[in-house]
């Protein structure tokens, strides 16, 4: 064989290399499965927490070798806050945050904070399973993220170390609230003193009467115990706690149709999971708190809860250019049922 020769098919060999190893990356690569890490404050056992596992354990099983999903609880990587903010840079896929911290994105969603609009639980999930519900996931779609569902964690209540019965009853005392203009307007249309402290800060404010009550959830109430520092609890339902799984718009645009609307059921169960667990969680932590017999519990008569919604109902008009009438009326129709 000439020199020429050997040369030659010496080229033919690198080249067959080459493209071998370069089809075997090619593979790899096009095997290699879409990373995706969900994000959240709260513990494994929370709504949010089951919300979470239950999406891993749905999609790895119906997408498998093309979805790993990792779950951070706890704020193991990030607050609320990051977690926004890692989510545009791509170093998370999905976070559930609570709704008072997108409310710099858009003031539509302040409308989960209108009170005594939605008369139970049952309600808010028919207006957020409407048109007008629905559309609000993509309010933030400008700013690169999209909503994906919602959360529970469940309707309010008031406490107080004094009883509430009726409107009057709160004037002139300290409510601490979460960072919302909606909840400030609520209670200073009771003339009450609302006062905007971060949670981790409520049970020493109830303790030192720092503040005279506070709203929240039965669940928080039994976790955090704030029924210990607090006499009266009056059943109001006037509110509800949501939290929205978001997710950044690129990210979800990008995926590959099949797995992006098998995520998208994935996310419906799961959801659905995370809110069974809200309910249960709600009910037994009610009791729990009732059984311990610290409290005195006060359930409104129709009449005194007319005369709550009376004294709120200005609110909604006062944030109706902001969230929209459409929205508001909605949210009204939902409460009368399918």
């Amino acid at each position: 064989m000439s020199v020429c020769s050997r040369a030659s098919m010496r080229m033919i060999c690198v080249v067959g290399a080459v493209a071998t190893m370069a089809f075997t990356n090619l593979g790899a690569a096009v095997a290699a499965p879409v990373a995706i890490k969900f994000s959240h404050v709260l513990s494994n056992d929370s709504p949010k927490g089951q919300t979470a596992l239950k999406f891993k354990e749905l999609a790895e099983k119906r997408l498998p070798g093309k979805v790993s999903v990792e779950v951070f609880p706890s704020a193991q990587l990030y607050n609320d806050a990051g977690s926004l903010q890692a989510l545009l840079l791509g170093d998370i896929q999905l976070v559930a945050v609570s709704l008072s911290n997108v409310k710099k994105y858009t003031k539509k969603l302040q409308i989960f904070d209108l009170p005594f609009l939605f008369k139970d639980l049952e309600a808010v999930e028919r207006f957020q399973a409407s048109p007008e519900g629905r559309g609000l996931l993509k309010a933030m779609d400008g700013k690169g993220y999209m909503g994906l569902g919602y959360l529970h964690n469940g309707m309010k209540l008031m406490t107080a170390n004094d009883p509430l019965r009726i409107p009057s009853d709160a004037s002139g005392r300290k409510f601490r609230i979460m960072s919302s203009d909606v909840l400030a307007a609520q209670y200073e249309a009771l003339g009450a003193h609302p006062v905007k402290k971060p949670f981790s800060e409520v049970f020493t404010l109830l303790q030192t009467k720092a503040i005279d009550g506070q709203e929240n959830t039965w669940s928080n109430m039994w976790t955090k115990k704030f029924y210990e520092v607090q006499d009266y609890i009056t059943e109001t339902n006037h509110g509800v706690v949501e939290y929205i799984i978001l997710t950044s718009s690129s990210f979800w645009s990008g995926l590959p149709e099949d797995i992006r609307a098998e995520l998208e059921q994935v996310m419906v169960e799961s959801i659905a999971h995370g809110n069974n667990v809200a309910r249960t969680k709600a009910v037994a932590d009610r009791k729990k708190v009732v059984d311990a017999g610290r409290n005195t519990i006060i359930k409104l008569t129709d009449e005194q809860r007319a005369q709550w919604v009376g004294v709120m109902r200005p609110v909604w008009k006062q944030f109706e250019d902001q969230i929209g009438k459409n929205l508001i009326d909605a949210a009204v129709a939902a409460n009368s049922g399918p």
